[in-house]
């Protein structure tokens, strides 16, 4: 993942998306709570989902996709753990010669990563956005194909 030189908050001052007065109150408030900029950002209404994650894709170098449910490859995500996938929120997407494409809301977030790293075993892993929206669709199929595939056998 390469990351941009530029921070978050000039990316979105530059785009016009939040003013400098906006970034410097959410920055205070990062201070005292160490939450991410973006959440507290997103919290205040002061910048939309879509528009954070464009900015997140522009700053590390990572495409922002849509997620379909109707695209993903069951068969391929079952090799991946409930736990990567539940708790890390990290989606499998595909697998190539040499890497594996995991989507996720939060690029940021170093135990996800690392847990992805992992599960990719030792094939390189390459990082898309999605918004929040389809990743909740994603892992609601995925909850819901895990009960099914539980219940089969017992009938």
């Amino acid at each position: 993942m390469i990351r941009s030189q530029k921070k978050i908050g000039e990316i979105l001052i530059e785009h016009g998306l939040i003013t400098a007065e906006q970034l410097k109150y959410a920055l205070e408030e990062q201070a005292r709570t160490n939450k991410f900029l973006g959440s507290i950002l997103l919290k205040k209404g002061q910048l939309d989902e879509k528009d954070l994650l464009e900015a997140l894709s522009r700053q590390f170098d990572i495409p922002l996709i849509s997620l379909k449910i109707e695209n993903i490859n069951w068969d391929f995500v079952k090799n991946f753990s409930a736990a990567l996938i539940l708790e890390h929120r990290c989606f499998p997407i595909c697998q190539e010669e040499d890497s594996i494409t995991i989507a996720v809301n939060n690029p940021l977030d170093v135990w996800a990563m690392k847990k992805a790293e992992e599960e990719a075993q030792g094939l390189g892993l390459k990082l898309a956005l999605v918004c929040e929206k389809d990743m909740e669709e994603a892992i609601g199929e995925y909850k819901r194909r895990m009960q099914t595939d539980i219940l089969k056998p017992l009938e």
